[in-house]
């Protein structure tokens, strides 16, 4: 079972090009307030982050862009935690207004404890215990 959110973007003017379509760089900002929200609704977004002392860096990113938004569209972007054990990864989907695929893509975070900056190959059990929960609740993981 997985654990997935839905945010919704609108695109801006200066998010789109001389082309009037979404600059590829910011499909990335789309992705992160989709993470965050995931995140927060999980219970363990990014000031619980700091309290605890991790921090989570993106280690990786791919990225797959099969069509265009354009300025003045709102888009879904879905966010899918995949893993949360070893690593934080999600997988994510972007869709214009009526529903069609425009982005794909996929980040990986590895949780890092501070202050010392020292990688952990084991999430923080206060993260982990927070999406077993919501596992256990057995309703599919829909925040």
């Amino acid at each position: 079972m997985e654990i997935s959110s839905e945010s919704k973007v609108r695109v801006e003017f200066y998010d789109v090009d001389s082309m009037d379509v979404v600059y590829h760089a910011n499909y990335i900002k789309f992705l992160e307030v989709a993470r965050c929200d995931l995140l927060d609704k999980i219970g363990y977004g990014y000031n619980q982050m700091r309290a605890t002392n991790y921090v989570f860096p993106v280690t990786t990113l791919n990225v797959k862009y099969v069509r265009s938004l354009k300025f003045g569209q709102t888009a879904t972007v879905r966010a899918t935690l995949l893993e949360w054990e070893n690593r934080i990864k999600i997988k994510y989907e972007i869709l214009d207004p009526d529903g069609a695929l425009v982005t794909k893509a996929e980040t990986t975070q590895m949780a890092v404890k501070m202050p010392k900056g020292e990688t952990c190959f084991v999430c923080p059990k206060e993260l982990t215990d927070k999406v077993e929960a919501i596992l256990a609740r057995g309703d599919g993981g829909i925040l």
